[in-house]
Order: C-alpha cells, then structure tokens, then sequence
C-alpha cells in the first residue's frame, strides 16, 4: 500500500513538472501569404518568372500559328485534288501530312521542355527567398523566447494548426526583420510556390 502510495505521488509529481514545463512554453503564429505578398524579394522572383514563362508562351504560340496557317494550306490543298493531278497533289498532300504530325510533334516536345523549364526556374528563384524568410522566422522567434511557430495561411488551408487560442502574431515582426514596413497593405494574391521555412 506504501509502495502504491509513493507510485501515485512520483506520477503526480511528473504530471505537474510536464504541465509546468508546458505552460512556460511560448507559442506563435504567423501569415507567410501576408509576408510573401509584400516582401520585395518574391515579388521580383515573381516577375522574373512570369517574364520567363511569357517568353517560352509566346515561342508556343508562334509554332502554334504556323501549325494553323499550314493545316489551312493542306486543307486549301485538298480543294485542288482532282482525278487529273492526284499524283502530284496525292505526293504534295501526303508531304504535308508528314510536315504536320512533324510539327505537332514538336510542339508538344516544346510544351513539355517548357513546363520543365519553367519548374527549374521556379526552384532557382525561390529557395534563396524561402530561406531568407526561414531566417528571419528563425530570429524573431529566438528573441521572443517561442518554443513554436505555426503558420496560419490560408494557401495551407489551415493544415499547419488545426486549433490555437491566443499565441503571438509574429508576422509584423518578420515583416520588419525583412525590412518591409509593417503597415504596407497585403495584396490578396496567393504566394507563389516556394518553399516554407519550417522550425
């Protein structure tokens, strides 16, 4: 009886030193949407992506007009096949056909090399920004004395936290770590894909 009376006292005492020790833990928050949208360094990667992905489209769509202007020509030829010229126009038609398959073919390769090129160039431009932002993260919350920081964003659909009641809202914090004024508005656009600090 002794024996499960000083069991029952070490687990309560364990119980309290845990509580204690939970409750001097700090907790924190912050919006890396709200920060990402405002820190000039995503910002610039953003354009130099957009400009690269413009520049690749717009390669796409030229090899796309000269797909329809040489389609419309085979079709144009095809109007123009009669029993008297069927050989040459039948070889001329079948060139065209080859021409074409050729052509798409190419395009689709064009597709697929641009869509690699544009992910290589995304996973170029963003890391060093997902790493600066990961630092200051990591800094604020060294000086704030916090054991967690969740992010709240809701590009994550909240799967960071499911529940929180209170904590500190670093974000401003960040932003000024950042070097970014903590009264600049936040567009609503979403972040683009980067990689998120974790800590």
């Amino acid at each position: 009886m002794r024996k499960l009376i000083n069991v029952f006292f070490v687990a309560a005492g364990l119980m309290l030193m845990t509580n204690v020790a939970s409750a001097q833990q700090k907790f924190g928050h912050l919006n890396t949407d709200e920060i990402y949208a405002t820190m000039p360094e995503a910002k610039t990667a953003q354009t130099a992506l957009e400009t690269f992905a413009k520049k690749l489209q717009g390669d796409l769509e030229k090899m796309n007009q000269e797909l329809a202007t040489k389609y419309k020509a085979a079709q144009e030829k095809q109007k123009t096949l009669s029993e008297a010229n069927k050989e040459v126009v039948g070889k001329e038609l079948q060139a065209a056909d080859i021409e074409l398959q050729d052509l798409q073919k190419r395009i689709q390769d064009a597709t697929t090399k641009g869509n690699e090129a544009v992910e290589a160039k995304r996973n170029e431009l963003f890391p060093p920004v997902g790493q600066k932002l990961s630092n200051a993260v990591n800094a604020v919350a060294k000086e704030k004395g916090l054991a967690y920081v969740f992010d709240i964003s809701p590009s994550q659909g909240f799967n960071n936290l499911l529940y929180f009641d209170g904590g500190e809202d670093i974000t401003a914090a960040v932003k000024t770590k950042l070097g970014i004024s903590a009264t600049t508005p936040a567009p609503a656009a979403a972040k683009p894909g980067a990689a998120k600090p974790k800590q």
